[in-house]
């Protein structure tokens, strides 16, 4: 009982809680090798660095709409009003602040604005060149306006009532701006987040997709999807061989499409009882 003590211990203090779910990335290609390759089996032969490829483009794209691969990020903005992108951001799934009360207020996109690149001209209108080449201010005069214009309306609170007495009485407002919680958009040629001023010193959560790939410790899969990787790697095999016979990559086509399929099923993450709670408010009768 005391060795099993010491065990649990050192699991707990060696911040892997957890880890139990997940299989690493290079596990999944010596049992893919094992099981797919060799004489008599589906792969006769194959470079283990062709099924690595394989595998991490699997882990890609699998990333995207099966896998648990979204992250967050916290922080105070500062007073240039900036954030910068992380190192493996693929994709927002949502920006949003959260007030005194904890409640998160989302953020929506400025599609209307950019930041433009500002290219120096002389007093004559003619571009001002730097080695024949184009010279750019640091800041575009587009950037300058949105980051310095201020908002009307600054809501801090979850509900105070201030709307209350004019819900439904505002004509032809556009719903993609009917809120005071702030914009923001996205440079991603520069790897910037930009927001609007009446964000400046609040703490925004950024929750971005990514593809498993940032660092080795990421790349791992779920035991649930291991089949579905299995399946993607043979079918990226088979897909990209000569002399394959089209019945061959249509089998392991459906075969993917199956295991993928039964892999979101499983990480959907569905409980009976849960969902039964929430239905059991769809009965009650709304007055009006």
């Amino acid at each position: 009982m005391g060795l099993l003590d010491n065990q649990t211990q050192t699991q707990y203090q060696s911040g892997t809680l957890g880890g139990y779910q997940f299989t690493s990335l290079q596990n999944v290609i010596d049992q893919f090798i094992i099981a797919y390759v060799g004489e008599g089996k589906i792969i006769p032969k194959i470079n283990r660095v062709d099924v690595a490829f394989h595998a991490q483009r699997a882990l890609q794209e699998l990333s995207f709409d099966t896998f648990k691969s979204t992250k967050a990020h916290e922080i105070e903005v500062p007073a240039r009003l900036q954030m910068l992108l992380p190192q493996d951001y693929v994709n927002y799934v949502k920006l949003s602040w959260s007030d005194s009360a904890g409640i998160e207020h989302v953020l929506y996109p400025a599609i209307k604005t950019s930041n433009p690149k500002n290219i120096k001209q002389n007093a004559d209108g003619t571009y001002n060149l730097n080695s024949d080449e184009l010279d750019f201010d640091t800041e575009s005069d587009t950037w300058a306006a949105y980051k310095s214009h201020t908002p009307n309306d600054n809501v801090d609170k979850y509900d105070d009532g201030t709307y209350d007495l004019v819900i439904g009485e505002r004509y032809g407002i556009d719903p993609a701006h009917a809120q005071t919680n702030g914009s923001f958009y996205i440079d991603e040629a520069a790897g910037k987040i930009h927001f609007s001023s009446n964000i400046s010193g609040k703490t925004l959560i950024l929750e971005y997709i990514s593809d498993s790939l940032g660092t080795d410790a990421e790349m791992q899969v779920h035991k649930f999807a291991e089949e579905a990787m299995y399946k993607s790697i043979a079918y990226a095999v088979m897909s990209t061989r000569a002399n394959v016979p089209e019945y061959i990559v249509n089998r392991f086509r459906k075969e993917r499409r199956a295991e993928v399929r039964k892999a979101k099923l499983r990480l959907s993450n569905i409980k009976l009882e849960e969902l039964t709670q929430i239905l059991r408010g769809k009965s009650k009768w709304i007055k009006h």
